[in-house]
């Protein structure tokens, strides 16, 4: 897509390239459902409907609209969107995967750096406040990890306890 947008449009301004090509690219993403000859049509005529109104999107587009060659690079650039956003779907689940397995080795790369840390202060006050609370012996804590899967682990424990009683 990145290739053709220097092969067309050469009697256009940089700007004006560059406005026109993420208009039909935005036409070309939002309406998946319509063929390129659909989308090009529903340009033209909507082009030609803003100018007979005198409010057009381009207004430099007026000396371009019936021009063969605006006709053909406008057609092309289209089929290219249509070309990268077909690309983009099917590469969708691969990037989905992709991302979950980055947020797992995120997740066991921040485990791996709390269990060399040593725990917190809050983290050895509020397990201490539970084992007191629950009448339990505390353990030595070597690192954050420990205490906060010890903190779990009691947490959970006790909270099953509770909930038993309450039924």
């Amino acid at each position: 897509m990145y290739q053709i947008k220097s092969q067309i449009y050469m009697n256009m301004t940089k700007t004006q390239k560059s406005a026109l090509c993420n208009f039909l690219r935005a036409l070309v993403k939002k309406s998946p459902e319509f063929s390129i000859d659909e989308i090009f049509d529903k340009f033209l005529d909507d082009e030609r409907y803003y100018f007979e109104i005198n409010n057009p999107h381009f207004e430099f587009l007026e000396d371009y609209l019936d021009d063969e060659q605006f006709l053909s690079d406008t057609k092309l650039y289209l089929k290219e969107c249509r070309k990268y956003y077909d690309y983009k779907k099917k590469q969708e689940p691969i990037i989905q995967a992709q991302k979950e397995f980055e947020k797992k080795k995120r997740a066991f790369l921040r485990e791996v750096k709390m269990s060399k840390d040593e725990p917190t202060k809050k983290q050895l006050y509020y397990y201490e406040r539970l084992c007191k609370k629950y009448n339990i012996e505390k353990k030595e804590l070597t690192s954050k990890l420990e205490a906060r899967n010890e903190i779990e682990r009691l947490l959970n424990e006790y909270s099953r306890d509770f909930e038993n009683i309450d039924r």
